[in-house]
């Protein structure tokens, strides 16, 4: 049994090589730049919230300076990337549908007993499907029999769409205005793909170098994460037989007392950072598992969209700033598309002292931002740091 002990800088080093952090355009630029990126990553969650660029699109532009989010778009329509419900909604390489089959069965097996109407639903929104293309909720009447009592209440055809999505006899392709449409298989996987059903042993194997792959050290806890949706899986079996033959070791953090982690064989473990800095989405594969960063980088982050707003200490949306292999702020952002100004409602500057590296990269970072969410100007509104904050304007 292979084991490695090392300091906790050095694992920080792995970890931000592992997300595509620890250097500038390190997949390269353009649309094959993010081939590239998911391939690496195996999987860019998806989230909905559009108060500044949509997360996924946000996570992308953090690594692809060039980035246009009409690239994501050519690579759903070339059918390199698709959309599904795998640990959470998100984008995965075509390569690996057939992983995507024992979630599917998974939803299947385990969903409720249907009521006639979305049985009978079901059935007429695929031979709708299949008779007249991709279509999107708004193509079905509307079938509610009764007034809706929430969020939450879909109508039947919904229900039936999103059912039939998750058991896989439909996917999803997207319109530029991010407008969900239903379609077959058939006409989304290219007839090269591989779309045999993986046993139980190689859908743990997937999952284990998937997540150490995009995490570079990484606990059960997170590969669990990974394969939650199928119960029963044999992630932790297949994690033992791996790390006797020497394909997983073990990871011993100096100073750090956590459950096992873990790191695959083939990992590069001598990884030099360039001291870039980069605004993070919430949901990037860097700061999504946060207990992970707190206890690596000593970063106690929540995103307080989800706190009711008297609870906030920082703002409705904050973002990670990371310089180097530190967060040194978060940011409290809203794009106002209307205005076509970036609002900076709060910058909360962590106990760091800042030199003026990081101040200059910060104005560089911040301008990329703003051009990103298509504004034309940037507006500051408070920080707990006025000293830093009127550096920072001395730059716009």
């Amino acid at each position: 049994m292979q084991a490695l002990t090392i300091s906790k800088s050095q694992a920080r080093k792995i970890i931000l090589q592992a997300a595509g952090l620890s250097q500038k355009a390190p997949f390269g630029t353009g649309v094959d730049a993010v081939e590239r990126l998911i391939e690496h990553l195996g999987f860019l969650q998806l989230d909905t919230n559009s108060v500044v660029e949509r997360a996924h699109h946000h996570v992308l532009a953090s690594r692809i300076p060039d980035y246009q989010t009409a690239y994501l778009t050519d690579l759903c329509e070339d059918l390199a990337v698709f959309e599904y419900f795998f640990s959470d909604s998100g984008y995965m390489p075509m390569a690996d549908l057939r992983y995507t089959l024992p979630v599917k069965q998974s939803f299947e097996s385990n969903q409720k007993t249907l009521s006639l109407q979305i049985s009978r639903t079901m059935k007429e929104v695929l031979d709708r499907i299949e008779r007249e293309g991709p279509l999107s909720v708004t193509d079905f009447e509307n079938d509610r029999q009764e007034a809706s009592t929430g969020w939450w209440d879909w109508r039947p055809a919904k229900v039936a769409l999103e059912k039939l999505y998750l058991n896989g006899e439909l996917m999803i392709n997207r319109t530029k205005t991010f407008k969900k449409i239903y379609d077959l298989p058939i006409n989304l996987i290219p007839s090269d793909i591989d779309t045999s059903l993986p046993n139980p042993e190689e859908f743990a194997r997937y999952i284990i170098h998937r997540t150490l792959g995009a995490l570079g050290i990484a606990g059960l806890k997170e590969m669990l994460w990974r394969a939650r949706r199928v119960k029963g899986n044999l992630v932790k079996t297949e994690l033992t037989k791996m790390i006797d033959a020497g394909e997983v070791i073990n990871v011993s953090i100096e100073g750090l007392k956590i459950k096992p982690q873990y790191m695959l064989a083939n990992q590069q473990t001598a990884v030099t950072l360039t001291n870039e800095l980069f605004i993070l989405s919430p949901f990037d594969i860097l700061t999504v598992f946060r207990q992970r960063l707190k206890d690596f980088f000593d970063f106690d982050y929540q995103l307080e969209c989800f706190v009711p707003a008297p609870l906030r200490k920082y703002g409705y949306f904050s973002l990670p700033v990371l310089f180097g292999d530190t967060f040194i702020a978060r940011m409290d952002t809203k794009a106002d598309r209307k205005k076509r100004s970036l609002i900076v409602h709060n910058i909360h500057f962590e106990a760091v002292e800042l030199n003026n590296e990081a101040i200059e990269k910060y104005i560089r970072a911040l301008k990329d931002f703003t051009h990103f969410n298509q504004c034309n100007d940037i507006i500051f509104e408070r920080t707990n740091q006025p000293e830093y904050l009127k550096r920072i304007k001395k730059g716009f």
